[in-house]
């Protein structure tokens, strides 16, 4: 049953039975309403100069915070118009109430478009879908011999320097695959730790000679912003020392099992998957197409960023909006 406002009746009724001192638990049960609902009229429409409950007065000031709240009719045509075409673009509800705060066009908060979208959804509508939804199901093994990515002589992640740890300096980098449906069509994914700009490769097969082939094209495209790589596991990334011999480049390997030590990386990956999902098969998917997606990405502001983007601060200057956020 859905939540429905005190009436100026009941708001009588609550000072008629106090009036005959029962408790605001049998008040809450003549009227059928919560008892937390009778208790909570009282703490905001108390008169406090005089200390006590009048309903008329109670009633008014209902009204008028009614009349305040700034739920969705408050905003524009235009305005939702401008928020819808932001979400359609994957931001966040609280990317965009930032984005717009920071630009100056007008507040709203996130959880006022959540509402919008949650009542359009209960009205059939479908606005619900541009919202990202990453869902995680996995469990962990136990008493399992851990063989994954077994290859004498890499270097540790533990060996990096605090410089590395703590995202002081531009320039080191986590490494991923992304694999489709045939397991063989798969993105190189690559993200700075300091900024969270993001390059995307695709390869036909994930060997070892396709993703180095990746990360050298990736490495050659970007120069001297490349100091350190840190890898998954995965025995695609076993010819590292190609990489090591040919740039002056050094690479670190996280524990096996241990992705949280790439977090970067695996939280690029999942907003990746807003494009390109799980199960689906990524043999159509082209170059132009994973640039396209990259773009997106380095291009949407971020909260650890104070809502700057990654491609600001990776190329360290700051752009003004580069959306057009009136819907053509």
């Amino acid at each position: 049953m859905n939540y429905q406002q005190l009436s100026q009746e009941e708001r009588y009724s609550i000072i008629a039975l106090l009036k005959t001192h029962i408790s605001l638990s049998a008040i809450a049960r003549i009227l059928g309403r919560s008892p937390s609902t009778i208790s909570r009229e009282l703490r905001r429409n108390l008169r406090p100069v005089y200390n006590r409950y009048s309903p008329d007065i109670a009633h008014s000031y209902a009204t008028a915070r009614r009349k305040r709240c700034r739920r969705g009719s408050h905003f524009t045509h235009e305005q939702w118009s401008m928020i819808l075409f932001l979400l359609k673009k994957k931001y966040s509800p609280e990317q965009i109430c930032n984005t717009l705060k920071r630009f100056k066009i007008f507040n709203i908060s996130h959880e006022t478009i959540y509402q919008y979208l949650l009542y359009d959804k209960r009205k059939g509508g479908i606005l619900y879908k541009d919202l990202r939804f990453v869902t995680k199901r996995r469990r962990k093994r136990y008493k399992s011999h851990d063989s994954r990515g077994r290859l004498a002589g890499k270097r540790p992640i533990t060996d990096r320097s605090d410089i590395i740890n703590n995202r002081l300096e531009i320039g080191h980098w986590e490494g991923d695959t992304v694999i489709g449906r045939d397991r063989h069509h798969c993105i190189v994914t690559l993200v700075e730790r300091k900024t969270g700009f993001v390059i995307i490769k695709k390869i036909t097969a994930r060997t070892v000679d396709k993703v180095n082939a990746a990360c050298m094209s990736a490495i050659k495209e970007h120069g001297l912003l490349f100091k350190t790589i840190t890898f998954d596991n995965g025995t695609e990334f076993h010819g590292y020392k190609m990489l090591e011999d040919c740039f002056p480049i050094t690479c670190y390997f996280a524990a096996p099992y241990h992705s949280w030590e790439r977090g970067t990386n695996e939280n690029t990956n999942g907003l990746i998957r807003q494009y390109l999902p799980k199960r689906s098969c990524m043999k159509n998917v082209t170059q132009s197409d994973c640039d396209r997606i990259a773009y997106a990405l380095n291009t949407r502001p971020r909260k650890r960023h104070c809502y700057k983007t990654p491609e600001e601060l990776y190329y360290g200057k700051d752009s003004s909006l580069h959306l057009m956020l009136e819907p053509k």
